[in-house]
């Protein structure tokens, strides 16, 4: 029997603006409303409690009014022909709620909490309204499960040993501006594919791969990349 290729799905913000969630990084997202230092550090966190959690309680409730788009729906889908493992930098569960199975997220997690001492801590969380007086097992205050800026990224080793097994990488919806995420491209092997979906293509600095580029959204775009993803490599 032929053996399933794998197939690692890196995403970005653009895939989760077409369900209706705000980004950060457009003219018009996030940041352009609030500043880094104050509400997405460590320091901003012990020194604005109340503001940090709300801004995140936001995000969430934000999320639980969303739904998976297209572009989540084909990737799950993806899972019927190939191999998926699928890498996000996305702090919503808009891709697992679509279906997939294989998710690392980069930057954490909006419907879980973690413990302010120790990040490997972990809660999930129902609802959207974390309250400041909230604790984990270990008593400490429970704070978002969100890698703040300043913060090493914990799942980036798992990350890179995905990207260095896959046969073929998609890369959806992301400007490959965040580091050390964007460098994930790097880790791939050399002659495996990388199939681009986003409507401005991302710089690729230093990368040599075969590089297929689709200048469209996701919602749009991944569907089609997925047929044909299909039609040239997948097995049932």
């Amino acid at each position: 029997m032929e053996r399933r290729k794998k197939l690692v799905v890196f995403t970005g913000a653009g895939v989760s603006a077409e369900s209706g969630l705000s980004t950060f990084r457009d003219a018009d997202g996030l940041w352009a409303n609030y500043r880094i230092e104050e509400i997405c550090t460590p320091e901003a966190l012990q020194r604005d409690r109340a503001k940090v959690i709300g801004f995140y309680n936001e995000r969430r409730r934000e999320l639980l009014s969303t739904r998976p788009n297209a572009a989540h729906e084909a990737i799950a889908d993806l899972e019927n022909y190939f191999e998926v493992e699928v890498i996000t930098q996305n702090v919503d569960d808009l891709h697992e709620r679509a279906g997939s199975h294989h998710v690392t997220h980069l930057h954490g997690e909006l419907r879980k909490l973690r413990s302010s001492e120790r990040e490997s801590v972990i809660v999930p969380f129902e609802g959207w309204e974390q309250t400041l007086e909230m604790r984990a097992p270990d008593g400490a205050l429970l704070r978002p499960f969100v890698v703040f800026f300043g913060e090493g990224v914990p799942m980036f080793d798992q990350a890179t040993q995905r990207a260095a097994e896959a046969d073929l990488m998609m890369v959806v919806g992301t400007s490959l501006a965040v580091y050390p995420a964007a460098s994930l491209v790097r880790y791939i092997q050399p002659q495996v594919p990388i199939f681009l979906v986003d409507p401005h293509k991302p710089e690729l600095c230093g990368v040599r791969n075969p590089v297929e580029y689709t200048a469209d959204t996701a919602a749009h775009g991944v569907p089609a990349l997925a047929e044909r993803l299909i039609a040239r490599y997948g097995v049932r």
